[in-house]
């Protein structure tokens, strides 16, 4: 008889500071965090029969000391945000003598801040994970799997253990379609960690993921969580049909959103695809304004398009867009803060993620500053208690222009955005703007008691628990009503992002505020750079 193992799936915490965990919206919607924790339950279900899973999510709640003794193994790790919970775990399991086995792209990317782990498991998990699996049944207690770069066949990912999750503890749920990406930004290390071509899931994969959520019970916003879900343009023309129909012969059960490169501008089939698919969210990488900028850092692609224009032609779609914006490039002028403050303006972009730039490891960014002598020595990120997260604690690095004029554009910018006028001026023009006559509209209409219902819960918490706000929504949704009435459920999700994003930019301000206080009283200390070789 096979014996058998328990794993506990131990999810590290993000840094409690952040643009992307929108906590208090979180609350508005009685969820405990934005998403679960897709790479460890996928990593569960490649797991053999006789190995038994349980996951504690450490961010919707704690680790038990029954957990603990529980397991005979813990997998854990994630990103570059959560280094910090993923070493303290590593401590938890060293000091209960509980063998820990992390892998994710931090791991990955930085495997010597590794070190001491048990286990290390390098790059993707497709076809790697069985020789852990053969060494631990074979007693061994320590190693490292590092699988060969960009090989792993995506098409015999099983389906995710959806089953281990509490959906009501998660505004959203995630699944994945493609890995990898076409294009060759200097600054990102998704190409880096899953290589320039992309490679996707067949069709009957993803359904089946899909028809799992749903057969679990699930409604509601699911994410597409690839870097770029257009980055197989191919591949995912020939997927879209027959989402579309899955969707349709399933009442629509799901509000879909994703990621994706502004070229998804260009080409109108796609998006009428993606509009008819139930697509209502994209989050588009547009970094800067400035040409000369967008052709150093090589996201040339963003140059050959009117950006505000190909925005609006998203909207035209009935699609809502979340911006990506960074301030600290070399090639940025003085005119940083209103070029890109005013592009987020003109194009009518709500929800507008400004971050610092950031040099991760292994990016070609950070190739090319190491070998100019410029990179700080460590890849330190921000301690959690400070309230800030790695784009706001970004520049690590040399900077050419003055680090306080940096900071300071920086703050200028997210001043400016997100001010509460500001704020709703431009969602009030994306309302103007969207075309809500396909499927997302119908799905209003056919889920009105229900959006009702959220309306209700949301006015009902903001009047109660943000006051300050509570002008502007009431101002929102009469003239939402009143122009678009089919844009109603869109509307309310950026209000309620922006409770957290108005209080979270004034906690950016402050510590942006002490970083430039610290220049120039001249008590800030210049790291260490790494020596140019």
């Amino acid at each position: 008889m096979v014996a058998r193992i328990n794993v506990l799936l131990l999810y590290p915490r993000f840094q409690a500071g952040s643009f992307w965990n929108y906590k208090e919206t979180c609350k508005l919607v009685g969820a405990k965090y934005p998403a679960p924790p897709l790479g460890l339950i996928t990593v569960a279900a490649m797991l053999p029969e006789h190995w038994t899973s349980r996951l504690v999510d450490r961010n919707t709640g704690e680790l038990s000391p029954e957990d603990l003794a529980w397991a005979d193994v813990v997998f854990t790790g994630g990103m570059l945000p959560q280094q910090p919970d993923t070493l303290e775990i590593l401590e938890i399991c060293r000091a209960a003598g509980k063998p820990a086995v992390v892998g994710g792209p931090d791991v990955t990317s930085s495997p010597w801040h590794y070190a001491h782990a048990d286990f290390r498991v390098i790059g993707e998990a497709e076809g790697i994970l069985e020789r852990f699996v053969e060494a631990f049944e074979r007693g061994e207690r320590s190693g490292t799997f590092e699988a060969e770069k960009f090989k792993a066949d995506v098409t015999t990912t099983p389906v995710p253990r959806f089953d281990l999750l509490n959906f009501n503890d998660y505004v959203q749920v995630n699944v994945q379609y493609s890995r990898g990406c076409p294009f060759t930004c200097e600054f990102c290390d998704i190409i880096e960690l899953y290589g320039r071509k992309p490679r996707t899931k067949t069709n009957e994969q993803i359904l089946a993921e899909l028809q799992a959520l749903y057969d679990l019970g699930y409604r509601g916003h699911v994410d597409f969580v690839d870097d770029n879900l257009i980055g197989n343009k191919k591949a995912v023309k020939q997927f879209l049909p027959e989402l579309i129909a899955w969707q349709k012969a399933h009442g629509r059960p799901f509000e879909l959103s994703t990621e994706a490169s502004l070229n998804l501008a260009d080409d109108t089939a796609l998006l009428t695809m993606m509009q008819q698919a139930g697509f209502f969210i994209v989050f588009i990488g547009i970094e800067s304004p400035d040409p000369d900028v967008l052709n150093a850092t090589r996201k040339k692609q963003n140059t050959r398009r009117d950006i505000a224009a190909s925005v609006h032609k998203v909207y035209e779609a009935g699609i809502m867009v979340i911006g990506g914006f960074i301030v600290g490039f070399d090639e940025e002028s003085d005119q940083v803060a209103d070029e890109i403050a005013g592009l987020i303006e003109e194009a009518a972009i709500p929800v507008a993620m400004t971050g610092l730039l950031y040099a991760l490891p292994t990016t070609q960014l950070t190739r090319r500053l190491e070998a100019q002598g410029r990179l700080h020595a460590e890849f330190d990120i921000a301690d959690p208690a400070d309230g800030g997260d790695h784009c706001t604690s970004g520049l690590n690095f040399e900077t050419l222009r003055p680090r306080a004029q940096i900071l300071s554009d920086f703050k200028k910018v997210i001043a400016r955005v997100y001010a509460p006028d500001a704020y709703f001026a431009r969602l009030k023009d994306v309302v103007a703007r969207l075309d809500m006559s396909g499927p997302n509209g119908d799905a209003f209409h056919a889920r009105l008691g229900s959006d009702l219902k959220k309306l209700g819960k949301l006015v009902w918490s903001i009047t109660r628990h943000h006051p300050e706000h509570r002008g502007h929504l009431w101002r929102m949704i009469a003239y939402t009503l009143r122009t678009n009435p089919r844009a109603l459920n869109p509307m309310l999700q950026m209000v309620a992002l922006y409770v957290h994003l108005g209080p979270f930019s004034r906690t950016v301000l402050d510590h942006i505020d002490a970083q430039i206080a610290q220049i120039e009283a001249g008590t800030w200390q210049q790291p260490a750079l790494v020596a140019a070789e």
